[in-house]
């Protein structure tokens, strides 16, 4: 950063100290401008990053913290995507540079600030135009979910946490269980569950094995009453839980995909099915992770015609069951679990 950048930054700070947040925040939009038009875009992204992080931190008086969103996302439109800059496959200095600037400002909003679902949406875009990933990269995804999992807003962190990084699933995992903590005993695999058919269901075992035992860890540690065994064998070792039939079943069919067994999925289909129909929520996902890894193929139903027609008008039919995330994320507002993200929620 050169002294002049830095000398205008701290006039600008020294404005928005003493309350002007207006005027700062329009001179800190024609200084940036200014930048842009000479292509000097690093300059540009100094002046709106320091700007944008002392609006935010100033709250919401007087629109402050709205003017400071406004300056995180005209970084985004602006410069990050004007400039053209990418996220390499190798990941070097540049990219992780420019990553952690975005993520950094990230945490500078406060939770009830509007214009951060705007801010999240347009680096989770630029992420994903300039970067090696469709979805958006793995590690701003991550730093979204975590930022919901800190404010208690399970749905929001799933569908950022299930496609993140490797240090994802501990954080979702947690963050499920904590959940679980505030509803009955018995409903611990549906929490569970949120965590490890997403995982499955994106082709992340690795990451649904390490989620389901973290789970279960936290469960066996802050329930000691709760009767238990491991069962190890030479590929797999899990616990079992007699009066948990389901979490059992979660644990059972993460070692049918990692042994690549059919016939053990069919029959743990076919064992547990009572228990499964009686939570109602799993059938689709089951279906579709038996044509992943066992090539178990999904029986078509309903009138071919009509089949078509919906395809035609109405974009296809629902593949994820009708399950929709409910409108209401806070965990104080219901103690229902809903259905796991699908597949297609989180594309």
């Amino acid at each position: 950063m050169t002294s002049n950048i830095e000398k205008t930054i701290a006039r600008q700070q020294e404005k928005i100290a003493a309350g002007s947040f207006y005027e700062a925040h329009q001179q800190l939009r024609v200084i940036a401008a200014r930048y842009m038009r000479q292509s000097k875009y690093d300059a540009a992204a100094e002046i709106l990053t320091g700007g944008a992080k002392a609006l935010l931190r100033a709250g919401s008086q007087q629109g402050a913290s709205a003017s400071g969103g406004d300056l995180a996302i005209m970084l985004v439109i602006e410069v990050y995507t004007k400039a053209e800059w990418e996220i390499s496959e190798e990941n070097d200095a540049a990219s992780r540079a420019h990553k952690k600037r975005l993520i950094e400002l990230l945490r500078e909003f406060p939770p009830d600030e509007p214009s951060r679902k705007r801010y999240i949406s347009e680096i989770i875009g630029w992420s994903s135009k300039f970067g090696p990933l469709e979805r958006g990269d793995p590690e701003i995804h991550h730093a979204v979910g975590s930022v919901y999992a800190e404010e208690n807003e399970p749905y929001d962190a799933e569908k950022h946490l299930i496609i993140g990084t490797t240090d994802s699933a501990e954080t979702l995992a947690k963050l499920e269980f904590e959940w679980y903590t505030g509803d009955d005993s018995h409903t611990a695999a549906l929490y569970a569950s949120r965590a490890v058919i997403p995982y499955l269901l994106t082709g992340n075992l690795r990451s649904a094995n390490k989620a389901l035992l973290i789970f279960t860890s936290r469960l066996s540690s802050v329930n000691p009453s709760l009767a238990s065994q491991h069962v190890s064998s030479a590929s797999s070792d899990i616990r079992i839980y007699p009066s948990l039939p389901l979490l059992n079943f979660l644990g059972l069919l993460l070692v049918a995909v990692q042994r690549g067994s059919a016939d053990l999925f069919r029959d743990l289909t076919r064992h547990y099915a009572p228990h499964i129909q009686e939570v109602g929520i799993w059938n689709d996902a089951l279906a579709q992770i038996g044509e992943m890894y066992f090539n178990i193929k999904i029986p078509r139903q309903g009138n071919p015609l009509l089949d078509m027609m919906g395809s035609m008008f109405f974009g296809g039919n629902n593949q994820s069951g009708g399950n929709q995330k409910p409108g209401a994320s806070s965990r104080a507002a219901s103690k229902r679990v809903e259905a796991a993200p699908s597949s297609a929620e989180l594309d």
